[in-house]
């Protein structure tokens, strides 16, 4: 009998194992990295087999020990000292030309120099893969069924078309967000879609209209300029004519980190997923010394202070003028700070290297969240409906922190200009007025009314893909037209050409007929 059921259960367990596929993925650095963990664990716990092929420069992406969870290392001619000078690049060059209706032109330009850095790394990650022929004949043997690809670093589209397998997109949006527009084919109408990094809403005034519609135009500038640069590199390694807009337009699914909790209503294609928040998760209960202090905050509560893990600490002058703000509200504050003690703080903060976000924002005495403005921490406080406190410093932050405001979750501090007394005026209000609250709990309730979760979502299509061997089905026909068919100039200019043939013969039927029978009139006056 045993044996018996031990034969059972080992028959079980490679059935098990026969089911699951072989998935690769092409990750990207920093919180995007964190967002893949969290798909591939889920994958894994599934009975996939994953890889993940990591560049010997990586940053953030860590290997780990896992039967399921392989790492591919290839050779890059950088360190990871080079990845943290792009991003510090990048960071202070947004910092110090943030974007305005004054500044727009300027800071384009300026991000153009440090994009072009950026695309020099990406293209040296390329070529560690795509030169690697022993890396690239050993992917060929261990027939995976499907690519997970982060597109803000390109190829791995290219490595999943030399495979011969079809691939995924995952992302929150892409740079200048004119990659879903012209290679996804999405809807973008300026009249009321902002554009990404305006900081707009989807209600516009008549100058936010024009502001909206120069920032459009100079975003596909920058696409022209930038990503075009891809075309010749995509052709050469595809031994075809193509472009990175054709290459990327044959995703099979577009794996969306966002939601209508975050997002303003726009139009969207059948072959792009929400899956905003797939990290999210049930708090789980705070270290013993952790929960003490917590706990000693009585019916004031805490407050959770933290900027991310790319900034690890800020001026002096900044951090005293902060922990000034903080010590005179009467709730308790966990900060995560790595740089020096501020003269300035209070007995009601304490500083920690790290903090465990999600549980902390979870807890129930938690009356409010300082952030950044990060995509992942903007979900954790929408999943357990904690209002907000903005700090936004670059990339998508700034944007990030509007659409709370827009939905009166969150207030904003700029980091520039701050005051000691902006800090408590935006602290005082999103604890003291109860709407913040409630519109943080509206959210979450949105958020939680899913009848799929992201998570399960974004496994369910990665599996759909894998299935089916693509989603053919979803993909809309504008990938199969031309620039000008896409917009109608073809039958546009035909319909023209109609009407004005049509005008001219009229205007000779008539003059004809006019000059026929003013002859004929003439000639009966006379006779």
């Amino acid at each position: 009998m045993l044996s018996n059921l031990l034969l059972w259960s080992l028959q079980l367990s490679l059935l098990g194992t026969a089911l699951g596929g072989n998935v690769l993925i092409w990750p990207m650095e920093g919180s995007h990295w964190l967002n893949v963990k969290i798909i591939i664990d889920e994958l894994i716990r599934k009975e996939h087999n994953v890889t993940v092929l990591m560049a010997s420069g990586a940053l953030f992406i860590t290997p780990t020990i896992s039967p399921s969870l392989t790492f591919e290392i290839y050779k890059v001619p950088f360190d990871k000292e080079r990845i943290e000078g792009v991003i510090k690049d990048f960071v202070l060059t947004w910092l110090e030309h943030r974007p305005s209706p004054s500044t727009i032109w300027r800071f384009y330009h300026e991000m153009a120099k440090v994009i072009k850095e950026f695309h020099m790394v990406s293209r040296e990650i390329c070529d560690g893969v795509l030169k690697n022929q022993k890396l690239m004949e050993k992917m060929k043997k261990s027939k995976f069924e499907v690519l997970l690809s982060d597109p803000v670093f390109p190829c791995g589209d290219i490595v999943a078309l030399k495979l011969g397998i079809p691939f995924i997109y995952s992302l929150r949006f892409s740079p200048a967000s004119t990659v879903e527009k012209h290679c996804g084919k999405v809807p973008f109408p300026p009249s009321y879609v902002p554009a990404v990094l305006s900081e707009l809403t989807d209600q516009m005034s008549f100058t936010d209209r024009v502001r909206n519609f120069i920032s459009y135009r100079l975003q596909d500038y920058m696409f022209e300029v930038l990503w075009k640069s891809w075309d010749s590199y995509y052709s050469q390694a595809l031994g075809r004519p193509t472009t990175l807009c054709e290459t990327m337009g044959k995703a099979e699914i577009w794996l969306m980190r966002t939601y209508w909790d975050f997002e303003f209503p726009r139009p969207y294609l059948p072959n792009f997923e929400f899956v905003g928040g797939l990290h999210c998760k049930p708090a789980k209960p705070l270290p013993e010394e952790m929960e003490e202090f917590v706990q000693s905050s009585g019916e004031d509560g805490i407050v959770v202070f933290s900027l991310g893990s790319m900034v690890k600490n800020i001026s002096d002058e900044k951090a005293n003028l902060i922990a000034s703000a903080l010590a005179q509200i009467p709730q308790k504050v966990l900060w995560r700070y790595k740089g020096k003690t501020p003269d300035t703080l209070g007995p009601n903060t304490r500083l920690y290297d790290w903090i465990p976000q999600n549980d902390l924002l979870g807890h129930p005495k938690t009356k409010a969240f300082i952030t950044h403005g990060g995509t992942n921490g903007i979900y954790e406080a929408i999943y357990h409906g904690v209002p907000m406190v903005g700090v936004p410093m670059f990339a998508d932050q700034p944007d990030n922190i509007a659409h709370m405001r827009a939905k009166g979750a969150a207030v904003e501090v700029n980091m520039n200009t701050m005051t000691s007394e902006d800090w408590l005026n935006a602290l005082r209000t999103v604890i003291n007025d109860p709407s913040y609250k409630e519109n943080a709990m509206r959210l979450s309730r949105i958020h939680h009314d899913q009848p799929v979760k992201p998570l399960d979502r974004a496994v369910f299509w990665i599996e759909f893909v894998m299935r089916h061997k693509g989603a053919k089905h979803l993909r809309p026909a504008a990938h199969d037209l031309t620039w000008y068919q896409y917009h109608s100039l073809d039958v546009i200019g035909f319909l023209l050409a109609c009407l004005a043939t049509s005008i001219i013969l009229i205007t000779k039927c008539c003059l004809c007929v006019y000059h026929t029978f003013g002859k004929t009139g003439k000639k009966k006056k006379r006779e």
